[in-house]
């Protein structure tokens, strides 16, 4: 334990289960939060948590689905209840969904892609909000994409959730931010996570994906997980509404 940027600040991560949420997970115990860590997978979730306590850091797991308001609720409550107050939040959960032209797009799948990364995260910040209006004030940090702010040929669902992100992101900030709450939205490129790993394995949709980024390789995890620890911090005292993206120049194109 190195760091001091979230000492003594608690702080809550859905979707650490994998990939970028354990990164913030990790990086928030680093700098000296206490976590609670949150998927809908209970082992991986078990397993960050090990990860965070074996770097001297404290973290709590408990499982919840962002798609459900009432988990949504009962997070927050753990939280409160835990460790009697929220001062960071990083709505990470997401999925990817399926890939077909909008003539042919699944509805179901529609359904479950928005309810998931665009809902989840109205429903998580509703209630994240609530709770740190009572203890002066916080940091919310919303995870985007890249496809916040482009499209993506088959990704409908995901490009429009991910779009949906940035604008709740500005509609919060205008809100909260004269009550002490800060929220910003992160868009990262492709990184290579388990939800991308199924991408990299066709060689020839990996090179495309390679071949996007300037700095021709996809990010890692803890790449954008410095930026997500930056935005929570004080550090970033004047930065509210924002949408930073992390993506090896990606949407300099």
């Amino acid at each position: 334990m190195d760091g001091n940027m979230l000492k003594n600040k608690v702080a809550l991560v859905t979707g650490a289960s994998s990939g970028i949420g354990r990164a913030v997970a990790l990086a928030y115990a680093r700098e000296g939060a206490k976590v609670v860590v949150s998927d809908v997978n209970p082992s991986g979730g078990a397993e960050t948590v090990a990860l965070v306590r074996a770097q001297q850091g404290e973290a709590v797991f408990l499982a919840a689905n962002v798609g459900q308001p009432k988990d949504a609720q009962a997070l927050v409550d753990h939280v409160l209840s835990t460790y009697g107050r929220l001062d960071v939040a990083c709505n990470n959960a997401g999925i990817g969904g399926p890939s077909a032209p909008i003539a042919d797009y699944p509805l179901d799948g529609w359904d479950h892609v928005i309810n998931i990364n665009l809902s989840g995260v109205f429903y998580g910040m509703q209630r994240q909000i609530a709770a740190m209006l009572q203890t002066g004030g916080g940091s919310i940090v919303n995870m985007a994409s890249v496809l916040g702010a482009v499209g993506f040929a088959t990704n409908s669902a995901y490009t429009a959730a991910k779009h949906g992100v940035v604008g709740i992101t500005q509609v919060a900030a205008l809100e909260y931010s004269s009550k002490g709450i800060r929220v910003n939205a992160v868009g990262p490129g492709f990184i290579s996570t388990p939800m991308v790993s199924k991408l990299e394995q066709d060689p020839t949709l990996n090179a495309m994906l390679i071949a996007a980024h300037p700095m021709g390789r996809l990010g890692r995890a803890g790449e954008v997980a410095e930026l997500v620890v930056w935005l929570s911090s004080d550090k970033a005292s004047f930065v509210t509404g924002a949408y930073y993206p992390v993506d090896g120049g990606y949407l300099a194109r």
